[in-house]
This record gives C-alpha cells, structure tokens and sequence, in this order.
C-alpha cells in the first residue's frame, strides 16, 4: 500500500471527468489530500467533492487574474509549507502554472487531462502565450501524466515537455449499476420507444453541442437526448429542433441505461469519461477524432471514430441504426474493453506505483 503523503491542486472541482479523476486518487491513495478552488459562473461543483474534505484555496479558480492568481499562490504556499508534502501533483493549467511556481522540497507531478489546442474558447494569441508557460514550466516538473496517448504526443508535437519523463495514465471508472431502459426513460422523461442518441457534457464551446443540433437537425426521425449544463445551455435550448430534449445533468448511470447510442461533438478531448461508462453501459459510441477518444473507443470494433464534421457523424449513426446486429455487437465489445482497460483498480495503482518510484 502507498502511503506517500501527496498534495493534489487543481483550480476548481466542477462536474466533469477531472473532478472525478482527482477525487477518485485521494480517496483511495492513503495519505491525499487535495487543494482546489471554486467554481466559477454557471458551473457547478461535483457533490464528490463533499466526500474529500479539501483545502479551500480561496483565490484560485478558472478564470485568468493576475491579483488573484497571485494571492492564490501565497495561500497555496502557505498550505504547502503546513501540510509539507513529499509530492505536489497539480493538474490542469492554472493549478499547474501556480502549483510549480511554489517552493519546497517535494517532488513535482503535473497531469494534462487533455489540451487546448483545438479549443475556440481561447484566442490563437491565448493559445500561444500558454503553450509557452508549458515549455517554460515542463522542466520544473519530476514527471509529467497525459491522460491518453494522444494528448501527451500533441503536447509534445508542440514542444512541451520534449526532455521530460512522461507518462500515460487511463482514467478509471467505479463499476456502474444500470437500470432497465424503459425505467430509465421514465425517469428521464423520454419516449419509453424508438432509437434515442445520448450526448453528455458541459455545454461550453469545446464540446460543441452546436454540432449536435446541427445534426439532429438533418435527422428528424430519431430522437435526440442532451445531458449536462454550462454557459450554452440556454442557448441550445433556443435553437433545439423537436427531436432534442435537454435535460440537465443527470446521474450517469441513469442517462446511459436509457439511450441506444452515445455521441460526442468535441472539438477537444482528454480521455472522456462518459464515453467509457457508456461502454461499460454496453452503448456503441460515436466520437469525434480528438485528444485521445480514439484510445477508448475503437473504430469499427466498439463504435465509429469520426472527423468533427455533420456528414461524417450522420453517416455513423445510420449505420449503427440500420443493424441491429451491428450495433448489438459493438455495445458488447466496448463493455468488455471498458472491463478489461479502465478500471480503477488500474489507474489508482499506476499512480502508486508512480509516486514510489519518486521516493525512491
């Protein structure tokens, strides 16, 4: 058993696959804690959260200030000076950039749950100016984590981190009891009949939900079902053809027992989470070529792995819908993939194993 006293920091812990990913190694690597802001604007905190017990940073958050990102890395300092842990392991940018500016005697790790780079929330001269921090903060990191294969073989296509030690680790997933779909659906509030298309997510810009709508609009036979909330939300909502129900978020379990085939628009990825539970679901997916989606689901075998165009998400869903067969065969072969790759058994010892190979 790891009993390395590890501090992990990250801006903020709204819902999403990072807050669960981070939850998930403090509460079952012995001697975690975790140092987190607050969530900012419409988003909202993962109620995992309430089970860690965390340090509250009280400046720190999402949003770029450079008053408050100042005072967060004196709270922060503070916290690392009283709690002296052997390793600090920050993740995400903001986190990363103030977590590696503190001083101490620990060993450093720093996670990338994905990349900006495809991201049209940030500018290219946003992009730019942080893609450099990254090449300037690499080196003061002992190891650096990439959630996927493919994003830590972007990030060093672009110069990060090119002399550093990497390595990839896999989200895990807790086992999830599912429902029996026509309860679901009414618990949903959806038609208990027909073929729905399940797509779940923050709706902020680089999940592009607008590509759903797009779609679903050049699909009015079958229905459409959107799980989660975010800046967008209101205006997916507004433009939302008839065949789109937007429902909020909802527990995971729940919304994938209840749809046919899962979908994602992303212009940007890590390694998605709810694309794994809906394998386990055994729910054939349909994702666009980002990040590191194409490590979770594999093309032609569990689901489709598309360009981030309409024509190339239509042209899966109807092959998926047209065979029952097929689409039986890929459900089942994503839930043995989900079994066999992203447990949390796995990913929790890789970062044991991890953290004792930087003591030693």
């Amino acid at each position: 058993m790891c009993t390395t006293k590890v501090l992990h920091v990250i801006a903020r812990m709204n819902l999403g696959g990072v807050a669960r990913y981070v939850g998930q190694l403090v509460e079952n690597i012995p001697d975690s804690k975790v140092a987190t802001g607050f969530v900012q604007g419409l988003e909202l905190e993962d109620p995992f959260v309430s089970r860690l017990t965390p340090i509250r940073i009280k400046h720190l958050g999402r949003k770029i200030s450079l008053i408050n990102d100042y005072k967060a890395w004196r709270e922060l300092s503070k916290v690392v000076s009283e709690v002296k842990p052997e390793i600090l392991h920050t993740h995400t940018f903001k986190a990363g950039l103030i977590g590696r500016l503190v001083r101490g005697s620990h060993k450093h790790v720093h996670t990338f749950h994905g990349h900006l780079f495809e991201d049209s929330s940030f500018s290219k001269f946003e992009k730019k100016v942080i893609v450099l921090f990254e090449k300037w903060l690499a080196p003061r990191s002992d190891v650096l984590v990439s959630v996927g294969l493919n994003v830590g073989k972007d990030l060093r296509e672009a110069g990060i981190g090119v002399e550093q030690k990497w390595v990839s680790i896999s989200p895990g997933v807790v086992p999830i009891r599912f429902a029996d779909k026509i309860e679901a659906r009414k618990s949903i509030g959806i038609s208990e009949s027909g073929i729905i298309i399940g797509w779940m997510g923050r709706m902020t810009s680089v999940k592009n939900p607008f590509l759903l709508i797009k779609v679903a609009a050049q699909l009015p036979e079958i229905q459409f079902v959107m799980a989660g909330g975010g800046e967008l939300l209101e205006s997916i909502r507004s433009i939302a053809p008839v065949n789109v129900n937007t429902v909020g978020w909802l527990d995971s379990s729940t919304f994938w027992s209840a749809v046919d085939i899962a979908i994602s628009t992303s212009d940007n990825e890590g390694m998605p989470l709810s694309l794994i539970e809906a394998q386990l679901a055994g729910v054939p997916v349909i994702a666009t070529n980002v990040g590191s989606n194409s490590e979770i689901v594999k093309h032609g075998l569990t689901g489709f792995i598309v360009e981030k165009d309409s024509n190339a998400l239509i042209e899966a869903i109807r092959q998926i819908t047209s065979s029952p067969t097929l689409a039986k065969t890929l459900g089942e072969k994503g839930r043995e993939l989900a079994d066999k790759e992203f447990s949390l058994k796995v990913m929790v010892r890789a970062h044991e194993v991890l953290y004792q190979e930087l003591r030693a």
